[in-house]
């Protein structure tokens, strides 16, 4: 009996359920998070130390009044938040999180990847446009055209990638960043501009702080979310921790080396015994955790650190700045390649 499929359901299983449970985490971090950086305790009541408070927050939202606006439209106001979820799930099937353990290994997983991303746009315009709310509206608009920009930028960032690596597997692309020269081969240091785009971009496309203007509850009240209520609006926040989360391990694994360990391939010169182990696996397994979860503080420090865009602002940056650089950054890495190959 082929045992794969089992293997590959249960990583499923367990990929599903903690970006799930991740989700509630990086609610209550970005809570206490932000509580420190302005002289406040956050969340301190339910549970030690406040950690349950998240949980505490899923159980009152199952409970709450699911609402629709009399003249909204009931089957697409249900669709868009559910959409958002299984998009945001489904991207975290793809991310490489140790040496076989991968949900789908695919061939072209970066174009998937990059896919998903896209489409997650109209889970929010969807939102907005079925609220039949001229705030909902607005932020589904401001989304649409926030997604167009930067995508362009961040698929620039990401060519440069995949020409310095030869493949559009992600898992070829971790193992490419291994080399000889420990973290000198990761592609934050062969690729930096790069790297700096997709950073910004992956902040565009995941509606975060300073880009987070389809939310901007000072003029939208709360964007295309403003009618949603219960668990649909739950269902938009864990989309929105998921999200993140995700970007998180996608930066990490097309930039900062995936989940090799810093200077791996000295560490198993000293100790061949690792070589395709299971503690190999846990130690891989740690490391991309570790890098995620920096950039994951990295998305929560920023929107407590920095004040939102304007709108033009916004397009001015992600139209005049980033789409020129992130052009001439892919055809200096491309010329780079011919040279030094």
């Amino acid at each position: 009996m082929d045992l794969a499929w089992y293997w590959t359901a249960l990583i499923a299983f367990v990929v599903v359920n903690f970006f799930m449970v991740s989700a509630s985490v990086l609610v209550y971090a970005e809570r206490k998070v932000s509580g420190y950086m302005q002289n406040r305790p956050g969340p301190n009541r339910v549970g030690p130390f406040g950690f349950l408070q998240p949980f505490a927050d899923v159980v009152k939202l199952v409970f709450k009044e699911n609402i629709v606006p009399a003249l909204a439209n009931p089957f697409v106001h249900s669709l868009a938040p559910l959409s958002m979820v299984i998009i945001a799930l489904g991207a975290g099937s793809l991310i490489p999180y140790a040496k076989g353990v991968v949900v789908a290994d695919m061939d072209v997983s970066v174009l998937v990847m990059l896919a998903l991303t896209s489409i997650s746009v109209y889970g929010v315009t969807l939102a907005g446009w079925s609220s039949n709310s001229k705030y909902s509206l607005l932020g589904g608009l401001r989304s649409s055209a926030q997604m167009i920009s930067y995508e362009l930028s961040m698929g620039l960032a990401v060519l440069s990638v995949v020409l310095i690596a030869g493949s559009l597997n992600m898992a070829t692309i971790v193992e490419d960043q291994a080399g000889g020269w420990g973290i000198l081969g990761w592609n934050v240091f062969r690729n930096p501009i790069g790297a700096i785009l997709f950073i910004v971009t992956a902040f565009a496309e995941t509606n975060r702080a300073p880009f987070d203007l389809p939310e901007a509850e000072q003029e939208l009240v709360g964007g295309y979310h403003t009618e949603y209520s219960g668990m649909k609006f739950g269902m938009f926040f864990l989309a929105e921790y998921v999200n993140f989360f995700v970007a998180s391990f996608f930066i990490v694994t097309m930039f900062f080396g995936g989940y090799m360990l810093p200077f791996e391939s000295l560490i198993l010169a000293q100790f061949p015994g690792l070589v395709d182990s299971v503690w190999l696996m846990i130690l891989q397994l740690g490391s991309v955790l570790v890098k995620a979860g920096f950039f994951a503080y990295l998305f929560i420090w920023v929107r407590w650190t920095l004040p939102r865009f304007k709108y033009q602002q916004l397009m001015t940056l992600g139209w005049k700045v980033l789409l020129p650089l992130a052009l001439v950054n892919a055809i200096l890495v491309a010329f780079g390649v011919i040279i030094f190959s």
